[in-house]
């Protein structure tokens, strides 16, 4: 395995570990241990945990953006893109893509009071993601889609709120119907039928 593989393979192995047991989880012992590898081997990938956060963040940023962005990129800007968004979103958090459920969901629960690199990018991804919500809305608003009184930064508000109580509904509670009953509920922020 060449180095970029190993660490793409790192990478991945890491993301599913704190998608469980957080970023703050992750240790160079144990990945090194389910990987095979040395110690020095995994850190010599990344330099300091630190570095392997980030590096797993952004893996799974890219993850995010792969399976609720991309299927619904092409589509018209506004509430076809919009509800294409939701329809994909609701998908990624229903599925086994990660053993912990969403990963940025998790991640945001977990570093929204800390300071420092981990907790920056985090909100550089999440404030981009919320502006690409924010700036649909306003299409769907332009185009008379919704309301002219709504509220675009309030809408994605509702959207993101509802999608990461999507991750606890599975995993904690077990619930079998979370998928459903979110895009119905995110249908009803966009004052759509169900």
């Amino acid at each position: 395995m060449d180095a970029l593989e190993t660490r793409s393979a790192i990478v991945r192995r890491a993301a599913d570990i704190a998608s469980v047991e957080g970023l703050e989880g992750l240790t160079i012992g144990r990945l090194a241990s389910e990987l095979g590898m040395s110690k020095s081997g995994v850190v010599g990938q990344f330099g300091s945990k630190e570095e392997l956060q980030l590096a797993t963040l952004g893996y799974a940023a890219d993850v995010f953006r792969e399976q609720v962005w991309e299927p619904a990129r092409h589509l018209e800007p506004g509430l076809p893109r919009l509800l294409g968004v939701c329809d994909a979103w609701t998908r990624y958090a229903d599925s086994d893509c990660f053993t912990g459920g969403c990963f940025i969901a998790a991640a945001q629960f977990e570093w929204d009071g800390r300071d420092g690199r981990v907790r920056d990018a985090l909100a550089e991804f999440t404030g981009l993601w919320r502006s690409a919500l924010v700036a649909d809305i306003e299409a769907a608003i332009a185009a008379g889609d919704l309301p002219a009184a709504t509220d675009p930064a309030q809408v994605a508000y509702s959207l993101e709120a509802l999608a990461a109580g999507m991750n606890p509904a599975r995993q904690l509670h077990g619930d079998t119907n979370a998928a459903a009953w979110t895009l119905q509920a995110m249908r009803a922020v966009l004052r759509l039928p169900a």
